[in-house]
C-alpha cells in the first residue's frame, strides 16, 4: 500500500435481489484528505459506505487499510470502529438524555475501583472539546445541544477513537450556514492531524469549498476519482447524471403550449428555515414548469412550501390572484392544487386497499366526512381512470400491492386527477417505471396543460424534463438560482445552471 494511502477498496461488487448495487467499485482514501463521493440517487454510495462499516457484506473484492497486511472485512459497525473506520451520520446516533461528556465515552467510561471516574471523565471531555475548538460543555445535556454541536460531539467521540478514517454522511442536510462553516473548520483540523475524511454529500458549493479529491458513483458503477480543482462544476454535473440521454421522439411539437398568461399561483419570498431559502415563483393557467437540480437541491421542498406538506416560516402565496394562507395539505386541495409525492411507497399508495379506494381518497378527503361518495360514484369514477390511463389491473377491487410500479403510479395519478385541481404538482413521477409507460405519462401532462391546468413536474431526468417542461426552474443548495425558457432549455443550459458561474469554475 502506498505510504500515504489509509484505505483502499478494490473490486467492489454487491447485489439485492433484482439490484446490481456496486459492480467492481474502486475507491481509494489518503491520510489528510477530505474526499467527497459524489452520485444522484440509487448511484450507490450509502452501500459502499455500510459495505465498509460492516453492515453489508459483499460478494467480492478486498478492503485494506494501513498498518494492516491483510485485507479486512468488517462484521459490523462496531468492528469497523475497532479497526479505526468511524461514521457520523446525519441523523446522530448518540444518546440525547445523557450528557456531553457521557456521549463522548460511552461504553469506554473511566473507572476507578471498578465504579465510573466521572471528575477524570469530565476532564477529559473538557480537553477533548477545548482541543477541537468545539462550544459545549462536559456536563451539559446533549438534547440541549444545537444539531450541528451533537454532529461535533459525534465526531470528537469518533476522533478520540483513534479513528484513521472518518465517514461524514449527509452532515450538513440540516444545518444553516453558520454551522456549517464550524463544522468544515473542525473538518480542516482533523485533515491537518492526518484522518483521512470521506464526505458523503450533494451539495456542490460545498465539496469544491472543502475536498480535495471526488469520486464519482453512477448506477452503481465507478465513473471516475478527479483531483476537485481538474474537475469544473459542469463536468461534474454531467459524469453524476450521465451523459447517455436517451432522445424519444419529439413530444412537445403537437401541443399548443400557453395561450394566456393568467396566474394559477404566486409565490413570494416564500420559505422555510433549514430547507428552502425565501423563493418568488409564478405559474399559469396551461403552463409546465420544470424544477431542476441535483438531489438535495430544494426540488420537492419548494413544493412542499407552496402546497403546506411542509409548512413554510414566511412569505406569501396567491392562488387564482387572491392572498391565502395554507397550514396544511387539505387547506391547498381545497384551493384546487394536486400533489404526487416522490415516494409512492411512502406517501403515495395505500398497499392493502384496492384500485378503486386508493382512487377516490384524495376525493373523499376534500369533499369532508359528512359528503361519503355513493359506491356509484366510487365506481364510475375508477373506472373512468382505469380506463383513461390504461391502467393494467384485473379489476378495480384488485389489492393495488398486486399491480406493477408503474400501474401503481397510475393510479395515484388518477386519485388526483379526480379531484379535478387548476395545479398539478408531480414529483418524480416517471421514476422506476418503463419507458413506454413514461411516454405515456408525459403526453398525459402535456394534455393536462392543453386543457388549461397548471403543472409543476420534478424529474431527476434532464431530457424527461426537456420533452415536458415550456419552463424550467433551477435550484442548487435549496435555493432557487434561475429560470430557463425558449432556446435556453437545452441539456448544456441546464447543467450549466445546475453547475453555478460560468461553468469554468
Amino acid at each position: 500500500m502506498e505510504e500515504n494511502v489509509v484505505l483502499t477498496m478494490r473490486d467492489i461488487s454487491k447485489t439485492f435481489p433484482g439490484v446490481k448495487a456496486l459492480q467492481h467499485v474502486d475507491f481509494t482514501l489518503r491520510k489528510g484528505e477530505i474526499h467527497a463521493l459524489m452520485g444522484e440517487n440509487g448511484a450507490g454510495k450509502s452501500t459502499l459506505i455500510k459495505v465498509l462499516t460492516g453492515v453489508h457484506e459483499f460478494e467480492s473484492g478486498e478492503i485494506r487499510m494501513s498498518g494492516n497486511d491483510s485485507a479486512i472485512v468488517n462484521k459490523s459497525p462496531q468492528d469497523a470502529q475497532d479497526k479505526g473506520i468511524s461514521t457520523v451520520y446525519q441523523e446522530v446516533n448518540l444518546c440525547p438524555n445523557l450528557t456531553v461528556a457521557e456521549n463522548l465515552f460511552i461504553g469506554r467510561e473511566p473507572r476507578k475501583a471498578g465504579f465510573i471516574d466521572w471528575k477524570t471523565m469530565n476532564k477529559k471531555s473538557t480537553e477533548l472539546l477545548e482541543s477541537l475548538d468545539i462550544d459545549a460543555g462536559a456536563t451539559d445535556k446533549l438534547e440541549e445541544c444545537s444539531l450541528a454541536k451533537q454532529q461535533m460531539i459525534a465526531i470528537a467521540r469518533a476522533v478520540d477513537m483513534q479513528c484513521q478514517v472518518l465517514i461524514l454522511d449527509e452532515p450538513t442536510s440540516s444545518l444553516d450556514d453558520d454551522e456549517v462553516a464550524k463544522l468544515f473548520t473542525l473538518m480542516r483540523k482533523l485533515k491537518a492531524e492526518g484522518v483521512g475524511i470521506i464526505f458523503v454529500t450533494h451539495f456542490l458549493e460545498q465539496v469544491y469549498e472543502v475536498c480535495d479529491r471526488i469520486t464519482v458513483l453512477r448506477n452503481g458503477e465507478l465513473v471516475g476519482e478527479y483531483e476537485t480543482k481538474d474537475l469544473p462544476r459542469v463536468m461534474l454535473v454531467a459524469k453524476m447524471m450521465g451523459k447517455d440521454f436517451d432522445d424519444l421522439a419529439d413530444i412537445k411539437g403537437e401541443h399548443s403550449g400557453l395561450k394566456e398568461y393568467i396566474p394559477v399561483i404566486e409565490a413570494e419570498g416564500l420559505g422555510r428555515k433549514g430547507s428552502i431559502r425565501p423563493f418568488d415563483f409564478t405559474i399559469h393557467k396551461g403552463e409546465v414548469v420544470g424544477f431542476t437540480g441535483l438531489l438535495g437541491s430544494g426540488r420537492s421542498e419548494l413544493v412542499r412550501a407552496i402546497y403546506g406538506a411542509d409548512k413554510p416560516d414566511g412569505g406569501k402565496l396567491k392562488v387564482g390572484g387572491k392572498e391565502v394562507k395554507i397550514s396544511s395539505p387539505i387547506d391547498a386541495m381545497k384551493l384546487g392544487m394536486a400533489y404526487l409525492p416522490e415516494d409512492r411507497k411512502k406517501d403515495g399508495i395505500l398497499a392493502d386497499l384496492s384500485v378503486r379506494e386508493n382512487i377516490i381518497i384524495a376525493l373523499q378527503a376534500k369533499r369532508g366526512m359528512f359528503h361519503p361518495m355513493s359506491r356509484k360514484e366510487m365506481e364510475e369514477a375508477a373506472d373512468k381512470y382505469i380506463d383513461m390511463l390504461q391502467i393494467k389491473t384485473a379489476s378495480r377491487e384488485t389489492p393495488i400491492k398486486s399491480l406493477s410500479g408503474g400501474n401503481q403510479q397510475k393510479v395515484i395519478i388518477g386519485r388526483w386527477l379526480l379531484t379535478e385541481p387548476d395545479f398539478l404538482i408531480l414529483d418524480e413521477p416517471t421514476r422506476g417505471i418503463d419507458i413506454g409507460t413514461k411516454t405515456e405519462i408525459q403526453k398525459l401532462v402535456l394534455n393536462l396543460a392543453d386543457e388549461g391546468m397548471a403543472v409543476a413536474f420534478i424529474s431527476s431526468e434532464v431530457e424527461e424534463m426537456l420533452r415536458t417542461c415550456s419552463r424550467m426552474a433551477v435550484l442548487r443548495d435549496g435555493k432557487k438560482v434561475g429560470e430557463l425558457s425558449g432556446d435556453e432549455l437545452s441539456q448544456e443550459g441546464i447543467m450549466k445552471a445546475i453547475a453555478g458561474g460560468d461553468g469554468d469554475e
